[in-house]
């Protein structure tokens, strides 16, 4: 019977390796197991169970729908285990890891120099810095796979808890003065979808009757400001952006209603707050990203 099961965080372990890797001699390998012992721990777990967790042909393996269902419960549990330890290690003085998501329109302002500042004061922290859309951050975040994150958009309706708030201009950017009555002349560089300078760049065309279509999807900001120098495309972005070598782009105003949008710290609300987030959060707040 399950109730009487004798399973092991180092069988969720397995489970979970297989699961991500979809291949038991790949798990193997990143474990450092031996193979016949994952087999059979896998097959001890699928017998306590009572369920099939993998299905085996000639093509690979692939989760069962009981075995995704437990997926959820392993990865929630491991992650729970693993929080457990940080607890009963962290230390008044910021240690361990942190693991920070960013999306690229923040490393323009004081991002950079904020880093520079807090690995000054706190060299014991091992930083983890993970670039992306605001969209995919927030997933990892949810997921546990980040303790925080600086994302825009409307972040004052999520469910996250915000740690620090702050509201950025935005401008239409371009190499030469824009006519805004002729956006449908100009090619757009965009991110791919999920970006809210994109989502608002193609709300405000359906709001003057046009199709946004003539764009260029570029992942990096630097390709999307190198594009717009050039005088290849025009863009959206916050006017902090406008800096360095790019600091002679020309920034048009947007209207009132589009002018701003919130960047901000998030976590997740039962999150166990290290100490060494509770030192970052405190600099955020005391030197601010512009």
């Amino acid at each position: 019977m399950i109730g009487e099961s004798l399973m092991e965080l180092s069988d969720l372990k397995i489970f979970q390796a297989i699961a991500e890797e979809l291949s038991i001699s790949a798990a193997t390998k990143r474990l450092g197991y031996v193979q016949s012992n994952v087999t059979t721990r896998l097959r001890k777990l699928e017998d306590e169970l009572g369920v099939l967790l993998f299905y085996r042909d000639v093509k690979g393996i692939r989760l069962t729908e009981k075995g995704a269902d437990f997926r959820q419960y392993a990865d929630s549990i491991l992650k729970m285990a693993d929080e457990a330890i940080a607890v009963m290690k962290d230390e008044e003085e910021p240690s361990g890891t942190l693991r920070l998501g960013i999306v690229e329109t923040v490393t323009c302002g004081n991002f950079m120099n904020l880093i520079a500042t807090y690995q000054a004061q706190f060299d014991k922290v091992s930083l983890r810095l993970e670039t992306g859309t605001p969209n995919k951050l927030m997933v990892k975040v949810n997921g546990y796979e980040l303790d925080a994150a600086l994302v825009i958009g409307n972040l004052s309706s999520t469910d996250f808890v915000l740690d620090y708030l702050q509201t950025d201009e935005l401008v239409l950017v371009s190499q030469k003065e824009l006519n805004i009555s002729t956006l449908l002349e100009q090619k757009w560089a965009v991110s791919p979808k999920g970006c809210p300078f994109r989502e608002l760049l193609e709300k405000w065309f359906h709001e003057e009757g046009l199709e946004l279509t003539d764009v260029i999807e570029i992942s990096s900001l630097e390709t999307i400001l190198s594009s717009v120098k050039e005088g290849i495309t025009a863009t959206i972005l916050p006017k902090t952006v406008l800096t360095g070598s790019y600091e002679q782009l020309h920034a048009t105003p947007l209207p009132l209603q589009h002018k701003h949008m919130e960047t901000g710290l998030i976590r997740r609300k039962d999150k166990y707050l290290s100490y060494a987030y509770k030192a970052f959060a405190e600099l955020v707040k005391k030197q601010g990203l512009q």
